[in-house]
């Protein structure tokens, strides 16, 4: 029986490398000569560092200039909020999220069963299984979620025939 699975994964070395290239325009751009501005990843969580709210959106679009060279897709980050630190400093922490939410999956879940087509959505850990009995319906499917949830970065993988 054809199945596919509908996850939401980011390439992890590729976030890696944009954050690494991110650090280096940083450190050697002029306008940042003498500031805290910084950024730096442990695990899933990216950590901006600046001086102002207003250098922090500059470090901000710095990232994100990187991660679209590296074909990350922006939407796999969670803005946190803008924290103070110590002094004038401010720092915001963005998510790299991995694996699609329980609610998210439930609303693709139904909005599958809505459609009338005839397949099956299985929730299976942090991934949704699509299974049924004609290629075309499952690539029905796959443009129906992608069109309909465009706000999440959904992949479709592990398609078996």
């Amino acid at each position: 029986m054809p199945s596919f699975d509908i996850v939401c994964e980011p390439n992890m070395v590729k976030v890696k490398n944009a954050v690494e290239n991110s650090g280096k325009e940083v450190g050697t751009r002029f306008d940042f000569k003498g500031t805290a501005a910084a950024i730096e990843i442990k695990d899933k969580d990216i950590t901006l560092i600046g001086d102002a709210e207003f250098q922090l959106q500059q470090v901000t679009d710095i990232l994100m200039g990187k991660l679209s060279k590296q074909e990350v897709d922006p939407r796999f980050l969670d803005k946190g909020d803008v924290q103070k630190m110590g002094g004038d400093k401010v720092k915001q922490v963005l998510k790299v999220r991995s694996g699609i939410e329980t609610e998210q999956a439930k609303k693709i879940q139904k909005l599958i069963k809505e459609s009338k087509v005839k397949v099956q959505a299985a929730i299976q850990g942090d991934a949704l299984r699509v299974t049924g009995t004609k290629k075309d319906d499952l690539q029905a499917t796959m443009a129906l979620v992608r069109k309909e949830m465009a706000d999440l970065p959904l992949s479709f993988n592990n398609f078996r025939d």
